[in-house]
């Protein structure tokens, strides 16, 4: 077990027990997510924390398979999905780079609150890219620390890292963000920010005519 997941476990009960910190933020990222989603569709929640964004979007959707690194945050999702009687979520224990699933068997992957806690982000998006079925989309909220001026932060994170307060927290700007999208593949399809500093909300998607590209050998 790495160290960010010794943290996410650590504080996975306090995390998840705190009201949502802009519930008017939330409520539309959830309704913006739900345009894109359809009753057939085959859904991965990535980094799903306590499960309740994948148990809004069960009614809108086939299935949903949500997964976090953390087993104390597993523990809590199957807990809320439980309660919340929803039998179309599955919830286990897997990071992104570790699931096993086919290119191309996805309709929407949703990373929220993720990509800047990751080592490679581009590499992961450049997986989450080949899961997706062409026209698939990949929803995303994540915090850009590099385009905030409170440089201390990229200062002390490190060093919080290393005495186990915090977890690995990397920095971008919400253009270099959008620019490893574009090259993974993807076209912007929505882009919204609440407020300054706030979490950058991005819906990304994958190309239809992919499929085209790939038959007739264009594609690389």
């Amino acid at each position: 077990m790495d160290a960010s997941t010794r943290f996410w476990d650590r504080i996975a009960k306090s995390y998840t027990g705190k009201p949502v910190a802009d519930e008017a933020s939330y409520r539309k990222k959830l309704e913006v997510t739900r345009s894109y989603l359809h009753p057939e569709a085959e859904v991965l929640e990535f980094g799903c924390g306590s499960g309740q964004t994948s148990i809004w979007h069960a009614p809108k959707v086939r299935h949903i398979r949500a997964i976090d690194s953390s087993l104390k945050m597993v523990e809590i999702a199957r807990e809320n999905v439980a309660r919340a009687e929803v039998d179309n979520v599955t919830v286990e224990q897997s990071t992104i780079e570790e699931i096993d699933l086919p290119d191309q068997s996805l309709d929407a992957v949703l990373g929220l609150s993720i990509l800047h806690l990751l080592e490679d982000k581009e590499a992961v998006i450049a997986r989450v890219h080949r899961m997706l079925k062409p026209g698939g989309v990949f929803v995303t909220s994540t915090i850009c620390l590099g385009d905030s001026r409170m440089h201390f932060i990229k200062l002390i994170t490190p060093i919080g890292r290393r005495l186990g307060v915090m977890p690995l927290v990397q920095s971008f700007t919400t253009q270099e963000l959008v620019a490893s999208l574009n090259n993974a593949g993807f076209e912007i399809d929505h882009e919204w920010q609440p407020g300054k500093g706030k979490a950058v909300f991005i819906v990304a998607k994958k190309p239809r005519d992919e499929v085209a590209e790939i038959q007739t050998g264009r594609s690389t």
